[in-house]
């Protein structure tokens, strides 16, 4: 279930990131093939990864989404005066 849970967060994140339709189909049908991957290899090990055995690697940002992703402006209006009022 978490496993569904994050396979489908991966793959809106990268729906929402991508810039064109093109783009965003072939990084959706590759990280699916990887997800489907690792998930055969777990099913095939049928034990749980600790820290040492874990795959960070696949936790990175795709580094082709990155440039559909818009700069945020900074906001100056906060006002610490009345807070705890």
């Amino acid at each position: 279930m978490k496993k569904i849970l994050i396979l489908m967060m991966i793959v809106n994140t990268l729906l929402l990131a991508a810039g064109s339709e093109t783009k965003r189909e072939n990084r959706v049908k590759q990280q699916i093939k990887i997800e489907m991957q690792k998930e055969k290899q777990h099913a095939a090990d049928g034990v749980f990864h600790g820290t040492d055995t874990y795959d960070f690697k696949g936790a990175e940002v795709n580094k082709d989404s990155l440039e559909s992703v818009p700069e945020l402006e900074p906001q100056y209006d906060f006002d610490m005066n009345n807070v705890y009022d």
